[in-house]
């Protein structure tokens, strides 16, 4: 398999009290060219959140002072950083806690080195373009999404979106006119079958749907048991 050609100034920070895994993935991320930076507790990593710049985060729930979903909490007011949540506990309601709080991908301990790869190859794709996007503004009535930036308006106002809310509104835009199914959706973002009661997707569009505004329901429609389309009256 070819080693993907991140940048190198590709930087992660992996958020987790136990010192043992910390050096594991420091080294397995550092045979693929990543430059891995850790801290052990919730405190201190949320400060480095918000004052440095990472490319990818990597999140435990349980942490010393903050747990990780408080945390995420609070970061995702001052930074749209990617996030993968880390935990032992991999129950849905976890995994759902874990997305309303704003992460982009979510994987339970314990997890194979593949896994964890694949999971930060999906995300760091998203959002470092790692393949040649399309230059040109893409618009749907008043919603204007523009790849080169990878931002988003609707009219004049500047939407505030994480990476993966980018990438939804960005498919909605462009397929205008049809429906976007949920499997799309989730094999475009996280390159991989969706498991079963996989609610992620859903999660990530209820947030799109309450930054566009209070009619942003209106503005993605849900089409019962397939995925979901971009009203014409945007």
């Amino acid at each position: 398999m070819s080693r993907p050609c991140y940048k190198i100034s590709m930087a992660i920070l992996l958020i987790d009290d136990d010192q043992e895994l910390c050096a594991l993935m420091r080294e397995l991320l550092g045979r693929e060219g990543l430059d891995v930076q850790t801290e052990a507790d919730g405190a201190a990593g949320l400060r480095r959140m918000i004052n440095e710049r990472h490319d990818l985060v990597i999140l435990d729930v349980m942490l010393p002072l903050l747990d990780g979903f408080e945390v995420l909490r609070r970061a995702r007011k001052r930074t749209d950083v990617p996030v993968i949540l880390l935990t032992a506990r991999g129950g849905h309601d976890d995994r759902i806690e874990g997305f309303n709080a704003g992460a982009d991908d979510y994987l339970p301990k314990p997890f194979s080195a593949v896994e964890l790869l694949a999971r930060i190859r999906a995300v760091l794709r998203r959002t470092a373009g790692a393949a040649p996007r399309q230059a040109s503004d893409v618009t749907a009535g008043s919603l204007r999404v523009a790849p080169a930036s990878r931002e988003a308006w609707r009219g004049s106002r500047r939407l505030e979106l994480t990476a993966t809310e980018f990438e939804i509104l960005e498919m909605l835009v462009r397929a205008q006119g049809r429906i976007v199914t949920r499997d799309e959706m989730f094999a475009a973002l996280y390159q991989r079958e969706p498991s079963p009661f996989e609610r992620s997707v859903d999660v990530h569009v209820g947030h799109l749907r309450k930054k566009l505004g209070p009619d942003g329901d209106q503005i993605i429609r849900t089409v019962r048991g397939v995925g979901y389309e971009l009203s014409e009256m945007t």
